[in-house]
């Protein structure tokens, strides 16, 4: 059977396709990249990240740094701020390593810890774009998608700040978005396995069908490095692995049942479910300890500075958040063997980071349960935004300064807030419930795709809602809300491009919506650019005292 061909000139055109797609990532580079260097402050956690990342770049691993650091970076300084000793740093290198690269193209400013940020973010539209005219055929719906991942204001925010999530984001949707391709690729080449052996459309009874030709997947390869990276970012990413591990395991059955292949669940675990483990799995793991090199190579560093096991210990004896842990001489088996030297020492230094990692681990799943923080909020809120993010505040300018033009009495302030767009994750919400009942009731794998996404992204943060956790956690779950919007966008607008009643309906509301979110983004722009506002514009847009 041959494909239509498209029609030269049109949107679906391949040329066209991808220069609307590429067109929208720039739209949202641009808009990143104004003012991107102000504030002129280290916002939030930028005061890990962006030293983390110079340290990284400049000594090959992460150093402790003096008390007056941020000061004296900003006042232009970059030489002797750091000092010799490792830093504990709490989440893998790939997002600080990221960071770096901006530092090393612009320097150790604002702007060059944040263009990182902004470049990814801008490229993670892109992939939107495509992902979504994969799934429904529509460049058109591609580009909606793409444009509301540009309007919504938590990726437009973290697309602007040197934190790991806009990072961590982007890598798992171009996994998924593999994996997506790779669904496509196998469907293609059983079907083509089986044309050319001549076999109508359907194996024998009794029959595995093929199995060698399709042993080696190179998207599925792909998406397994992209997981590497995004868990080399944060660990988070483990979960939505595992989910599209087995998503791929059925989507390999699914094929195998629609060409007769009996038992196809049990026969695709053995001849797809293995290699898939190997091409995934195994090679993430194998991308995620590369991503570790630097660490790896100033192993014995951090095994003379950091080896004790204080977090581990601090658990073991039952302290109470008001103890604190201490250094002691329980220290890393490797921290007190002779240096080794060729493939031991190599050997020894895996060893003393899987130790470090075990420290690591406490620490997440058990030491900040004695944390607290304004701004944390609990997981089962985020998809309402709950509770935003205040990363930067300049408050009480006065009138008559600064450009403040408040009424007597009154005051200015400027803020950055992370913020959704509310009427897109709302929007969101309606749409993963309906993509829920398409996905049961209609068996329509895109649907599935979605709630899986949303699900292993969203879903393993409730077991951890008692130490502090924050809104901008939620930006892996961005992408699968707008694919669902899209998806039901298309519902609502139908298969047919002829004019109907049906459609016009279609198109009113999805468009409405659209629009809807525009205005949305542009109501709370001052607070995601740092503008100028009096304080009565300022409340206008704090819409709960949650908010505030």
């Amino acid at each position: 059977m041959t494909t239509p061909t498209r029609l030269r000139g049109t949107l679906e055109e391949p040329l066209a396709s991808w220069g609307a797609s590429i067109g929208v990532a720039l739209l949202a580079l641009v808009l990143r990249l104004w003012h991107l260097g102000s504030p002129k402050v280290f916002e939030f956690d930028e005061t890990y990240y962006a030293k983390d990342a110079w340290s990284m770049l400049n000594h090959g691993y992460v150093r402790t740094y003096v008390d007056d650091a941020n000061e004296r970076i900003l006042d232009g300084q970059t030489a002797g701020i750091w000092n010799a000793d490792p830093s504990m740093v709490v989440h893998p290198e790939v997002g600080k390593w990221l960071i770096a690269l901006g530092e090393k193209a612009f320097g150790m400013d604002p702007f060059g810890w944040r263009i990182s940020a902004a470049v990814v973010g801008a490229l993670m539209v892109l992939v939107m774009c495509r992902l979504a005219k994969r799934v429904t055929g529509s460049t058109a719906l591609g580009l909606v998608a793409g444009l509301l991942l540009t309007f919504d204001g938590l990726h437009f925010v973290l697309s602007r700040l040197a934190l790991l999530d806009i990072f961590l984001a982007f890598f798992v949707l171009s996994a998924v978005t593999c994996l997506v391709v790779d669904r496509d690729w196998y469907r293609a080449r059983l079907a083509r396995e089986i044309d050319d052996a001549d076999l109508d459309g359907r194996v024998p009874a009794r029959s595995w069908g093929p199995v060698r030709p399709l042993l080696v997947r190179p998207w599925l390869l792909l998406g397994g490095v992209c997981f590497g990276l995004a868990i080399g970012t944060k660990w988070t990413a483990a979960f939505p692995l595992a989910a599209f591990g087995i998503l791929v395991w059925l989507w390999s059955a699914g094929a195998r049942r629609s060409v007769g292949v009996r038992w196809p669940l049990l026969r695709s675990a053995v001849v797809d479910g293995v290699p898939a483990f190997v091409q995934l799995v195994l090679v993430a793991f194998l991308v995620y300890v590369a991503t570790w090199t630097g660490w790896l190579l100033n192993a014995s560093v951090y095994e003379d500075a950091l080896s004790s096991t204080q977090y581990t210990r601090f658990v073991a004896e039952g302290a109470t958040c008001d103890d604190e842990p201490t250094l002691d001489d329980d220290r890393w088996p490797t921290a007190t063997e002779a240096d080794a030297t060729g493939v031991a020492e190599a050997w020894q230094s895996l060893r003393s980071l899987a130790s470090y990692h075990q420290d690591l681990y406490t620490f997440h799943a058990h030491f900040l349960n004695c944390s607290e923080h304004t701004y944390q909020s609990q997981p089962t809120g985020w998809l309402l935004l709950n509770r935003p993010v205040g990363v930067a505040a300049d408050t009480g300018i006065e009138p008559g300064t600064r450009g403040c033009d408040a009424p007597a009495g009154s005051s200015c302030l400027r803020q950055v807030l992370l913020l959704g767009t509310p009427v897109l994750w709302w929007g969101g919400i309606v749409a993963l419930l309906f993509a829920a009942v398409m996905w049961v009731g209609a068996r329509d794998w895109r649907f599935g795709l979605t709630i899986v996404g949303a699900s292993s992204t969203w879903l393993p943060w409730l077991q951890y809602d008692d130490r502090p956790i924050f809104l901008f956690y939620a930006m892996p779950i961005l992408p699968f809300l707008i694919l669902a919007i899209t998806l039901a966008m298309g519902k609502l607008v139908g298969p047919s491009p002829h004019p109907s009643p049906r459609r016009t309906t279609g198109v009113v509301l999805a468009g409405s919506f659209f629009v809807l979110v525009l205005i949305n983004f542009a109501w709370f722009w001052p607070i995601y650019t740092n503008e100028l506002l009096t304080r009565a514009e300022w409340l206008d847009r704090i819409w709960f005292t949650r908010w505030i």
